[in-house]
């Protein structure tokens, strides 16, 4: 068979596929944590005492902590869809946020007098419903980011799938900050610590399956 032939045979099926841009992608994720903040407050999950709360420096801690790395993350997962770009660097900028942000709340502790009885002050059972929130509330934001991962082209799978988890799992994290009536900074670093890791852990696996072509 001719060459030509054969490549024309190839060729028969295939249709023209959308140019990606990380600006459209942005938006759409933007537009989807919109949604999905706009129905959780909608519903009435806030808490009701979010106007003390707002007084309070440890809110704005874990407010702007959480939305700050949930804008690194995503940002660091959109840019690697591209195949020219790593995640590398954005993923160690995302863990010096992390320490600088622990740094910021023990800071925060200390000036408040910290120590006192940790075991009251980590709340084991409120912890673990805190933990169970987040990782329900990363999952839109998790199939988001995968489906647009899908759609690109990243060379470094394993990275650009751990910048996913944990872009979705601060993204979770915040909006839980909405609902959680906790502001004890030693319990804030413990419990939402330990959510986002194991969330961005189950990205990081999950999302390595289901983007495999």
């Amino acid at each position: 068979m001719p060459s030509e032939r054969l490549i024309e045979d190839l060729a028969a099926g295939l249709v023209p596929v959308r140019r990606r841009t990380a600006s459209r992608d942005a938006m759409l994720l933007a537009l989807l944590g919109a949604v999905e903040l706009g129905l959780f407050l909608l519903m009435g999950a806030g808490r009701h005492d979010i106007m003390l709360a707002m007084l309070l420096p440890s809110f704005w801690w874990k407010l702007v902590s959480l939305a700050l790395l949930a804008l690194l993350g995503a940002a660091t997962a959109l840019r690697s869809f591209d195949p020219a770009a790593s995640p590398r660097r954005g993923l160690r900028w995302i863990g010096c946020l992390a320490g600088l942000a622990l740094l910021i709340g023990w800071a925060i502790d200390a000036g408040h007098g910290g120590g006192g009885d940790l075991a009251r002050r980590l709340d084991w059972r409120h912890g673990v419903y805190c933990m169970f929130a987040m990782a329900v509330l990363s999952i839109p934001m998790l199939i988001g980011l995968g489906l647009l991962m899908r759609r690109g082209a990243p060379t470094d799978r394993a990275g650009s799938a751990l910048a996913v988890g944990l872009a979705g799992a601060a993204w979770g994290a915040f909006v839980f900050v909405f609902q959680c009536p906790h502001d004890d900074p030693f319990y804030i670093a413990i419990w939402f610590g330990l959510g986002c890791g194991l969330v961005a852990l189950a990205g990081r696996l999950l999302v390595s399956l289901v983007t495999r072509w």
